[in-house]
């Protein structure tokens, strides 16, 4: 017992602490065009904004498009098809200086920061396959991520996703507000299944599956998502889904150990495996 109120206690002072920081550094959040603020405002409202990258007007989006798709020719083939349960193909490319340059583009990082909140961190990227499945398991799972406060993911399509590649799906903010009855029902169900996540019939429920929120979109889309805060899951499929994942919190972020896979060896890294190439 004694144990336990101090942990309570400690998460309430980490908690302050978070409070008190954002409020000091509301004065210095960067300043923002006019279609980023509405962006923000988006996010605000129901934890998602979805876009395409020549909307977004990124400069450096066709060099990472180009290397992306190089990438995506050099991923080895899983030989997974015996699997009833096949876990997505990940490769890391956060070193890769296409990626990174786009990851970093100041509008970008400008439009994090303010809804985050405070100073932010980039933590990497992932190229991901997604495969084909008859039922739903792992991030097919309603869910919220983890590793900060708020977290801003970024999903980038890199094919043409309907219904049978199995697109993003989410419930808007607006609809699970903090301490609201729906929110209280559903995140208790989420600490009911240990954060593994929920399935659809369990969120029927609470929330009807008109009000859910699905995202298809030709290649090139891009979903900028408060994957924390915001209950979402990818979609059952017939067909492989082809997606760019980048990552930003705060810096730092509440649980750093959970950021290191965007850099780290726990999937490939695209460019040790250039550097090999290279040296032949």
């Amino acid at each position: 017992m004694f144990n336990l109120i101090k942990r309570k206690l400690s998460t309430l002072s980490a908690d302050f602490e978070y409070y008190v920081a954002c409020w000091k550094h509301s004065r210095n959040l960067p300043a923002l065009e006019g279609r980023d603020r509405n962006i923000l405002k988006a996010l605000k409202k129901d934890g998602v904004y979805v876009t395409t990258l020549a909307d977004l007007g990124l400069n450096s989006s066709s060099e990472l498009l180009k290397a992306a798709y190089q990438q995506l020719s050099q991923m080895e083939n899983p030989n997974n098809g015996h699997l009833d349960e096949k876990l997505p193909q990940i490769s890391t490319v956060t070193g890769l200086p296409e990626f990174y340059a786009w990851a970093m583009e100041k509008r970008l990082l400008n439009l994090i920061e303010n809804y985050i909140g405070l100073p932010i961190a980039f933590h990497g990227v992932h190229l991901r396959k997604d495969f084909p499945s008859k039922h739903q398991f792992g991030t097919l799972l309603w869910h919220g991520d983890s590793e900060d406060r708020r977290i801003i993911k970024i999903f980038i399509y890199l094919n043409d996703v309907e219904e049978k590649t199995g697109p993003f799906e989410y419930i808007p903010r607006s609809l699970t507000s903090l301490f609201s009855w729906n929110y209280i029902r559903l995140f208790y169900k989420l600490w009911k299944s240990g954060y593994r996540g929920i399935d659809d019939e369990e969120v029927k429920t609470i929330i009807p599956k008109s009000a859910w929120k699905s995202c298809p979109g030709p290649a090139g889309t891009v979903l900028i998502v408060d994957a924390k805060n915001t209950l979402h899951h990818g979609t059952v499929r017939t067909e492989d889904r082809l997606t760019l994942f980048f990552c930003y919190t705060a810096n730092p972020p509440e649980k750093p150990e959970l950021c290191t896979q965007y850099w780290d060896d726990t999937y490939p890294r695209a460019e040790l495996r250039q550097q090999v190439e290279n040296s032949r």
